[in-house]
Order: C-alpha cells, then structure tokens, then sequence
C-alpha cells in the first residue's frame, strides 16, 4: 500500500480523512493475513467435509469450521509478515505489504497474530472439537515456526517439507465433521503435499531474481530450471496417482475418478511442457512457469469439487 498523496491530505475534511486512516488501518491488518492464500486452503476444507458426511454437513458446522480456519491461517501468514518483513522488503512482489511499508509495526504485528491464534484455538474447541483445535493450532505452529523461522531461509527443500502447514485444513475438515482422522482424510493430506511443489516452484521460477536478492534459497534459485522442471514432474506423477488412490479408500464413484484422470492428465501434460521447455535452454519468459502456477490452482478447485459432489451423487464403479 502505498502513502496517500500530501495534497490530498490537505484537501480532505478531518472527518474524512479519519475515515480514510481508519479503512487503511483496518486493510493493513487483514492485508497480513494474505486473504488470496486463506481462499485457497477454504478450498480443500468444504469438501473434505462433504465426503466425511456423505453428504450435507450441517450449515453452521460448516460456516464454524471456515471462520476458524481462516483465523488460523490468518494467525500463521501473519506471522509470516513479521519475520520475513527483511526478506519482503527486498522482493520486488512483496515490497508493499504493510510490515515493509510501516502501516503496521512489528509489536502490533505480533500482538495480532497472537490474538488470532488465541481466537482461531478457542472458537474450535467452542464451536468445533479439540482436535480440529489442535490440528489448527499445530498447523500454525508449523508455518510460522517450521517454514518460515527454520526452513525457508536455510534449505532449498523449505516449500516441501514447509507445505505440511498448508495440507492440515483437509484434516481439520474431516475431523470437524468425523472428531477422528481417517485415512480418506490423509490421502487427500499428500495429494496437497505433493501438489505444493509443483504450485509454488513454476512461481518461484518466475521470481528467481527477487529470491536470489533476497538470499532465499528457493529450488529455482540454487538449481539450474531443468533439474527444478524434473522435480515438478516427479511430484506431479505422485500427486495424480495419490489422488486416484483415493478411489478405492474412500469408495468413490465415477465422477471423481474421471475428475482425477482428466485433471490429473493435463496437469502431467503442462509439466512435461515445461520440463521441454526448460532442457530446450528456454529463458524464463519462453518458458512461462505461471501457465502451471494458474493451473495448479485449477486443478485444486475442480478436483476437490469432484472431492465434494462425488458422495452426492452415488454413481459407484461397480
């Protein structure tokens, strides 16, 4: 965000501008919670829910399990704000979030993520169970500290091994309807854990010179592009068998598996693209790593769409 123009400042009427700082306030804040980031995991929280009940859980059920989950996550990517603002302020795409600009101190910062963490907890326990609270908990735990504090800045597997965090709302999805942690639940878990590579490398391919100011030892940054393209198409051939192994755990019907086959099988194919481009010594434009990076969050949403009405509608292989 960037300052208000000083002759506008002028110009404004007191009650005005104290509305503006007041609305500026307020969108800093929820600016550290990476609202985009929120949407993307609230995806792969709603169906999982439906598969755990078979159908419809209940509306209020649902509506709790969202507003804690975006809590906590909105608790972990705020942390995240306070202790890479170093790192963001070096990075052309993260220049002006708000710990970078001032808007918002680091104190207050912390303070904010604290609180969240301390609501996103309790409304679980209240409104949910214990272990979807200690799911969210841990889940906040391991971004912040795990990913952010340990892994991101000393090793080029950080995404990998830091990306659990972002797998933990399908598990907070079944328990919330379940109060258990089924095995339905954690193949879903690695089919997130092995689609993060292959989501967040192509975009770290595309900013590997903001990576490399920042002295963030992304894959893209410490690896030539055809071994980070091999990579992606490892993890991408066991995301797609992950997701169809699915089927016979959970006892899915037709309309998920020809949702994983045909999801599955353009993703392989935009994979083996790039992994072309890259041996062919195409420079990052030429390569367009972002095709994949879209994509992949495609793929995500119509996947667990299937993930969702599958149950509804009862169409079984045999």
């Amino acid at each position: 965000m960037t300052a208000l123009d000083p002759s506008a400042r002028i110009s404004a009427s007191p009650a005005t501008g104290a509305g503006r700082g007041w609305k500026r306030t307020v969108g800093a804040y929820v600016a550290l919670t990476k609202p985009r980031i929120i949407e993307l995991l609230l995806v792969t929280t709603v169906p999982v829910m439906f598969l755990a009940q078979r159908g419809i859980p209940s509306l209020w059920l649902i509506v709790a399990t969202l507003v804690g989950g975006s809590l906590s996550a909105g608790a972990a990517n705020t942390f995240n704000c306070v202790y890479d603002r170093d790192i963001d302020a070096e990075m052309h795409r993260t220049s002006n979030r708000p710990m970078v600009t001032g808007e918002v101190t680091p104190r207050n910062g912390l303070i904010f993520g604290a609180v969240l963490t301390a609501v996103s907890t309790l409304w679980f326990v209240w409104q949910v169970n214990l272990i979807s609270a200690a799911l969210s908990l841990g889940a906040i735990v391991m971004y912040a500290v795990g990913y952010t504090m340990i892994l991101k800045r000393r090793t080029a597997q950080n995404i990998v091994w830091g990306g659990a965090a972002g797998c933990m709302p399908v598990l907070i999805g079944w328990s919330a309807v379940t109060g258990t942690v089924g095995w339905p639940a954690v193949i879903l878990f690695l089919v997130i854990f092995f689609w993060t590579p292959p989501h967040y490398w192509p975009l770290s391919m595309r900013f590997k010179d903001d990576y490399a100011a920042a002295h963030v030892p992304m894959l893209p940054v410490v690896e030539r592009f055809t071994v980070v393209a091999k990579q992606i198409v490892v993890y991408s051939w066991a995301m797609v068998l992950t997701s169809l192994a699915l089927v016979p755990v959970a006892s899915m019907g037709w309309l998920y598996l020809v949702t994983a086959v045909v999801t599955g099988a353009l993703f392989i194919a935009e994979a083996h693209r790039l992994q072309r481009a890259a041996k062919a010594g195409e420079g990052p434009k030429v390569l367009r790593p972002m095709r994949l990076f879209h994509f992949s969050i495609s793929y995500v949403a119509i996947l667990f769409l299937g993930v969702a009405v599958d149950p509804l509608l009862h169409l079984p292989l045999t």
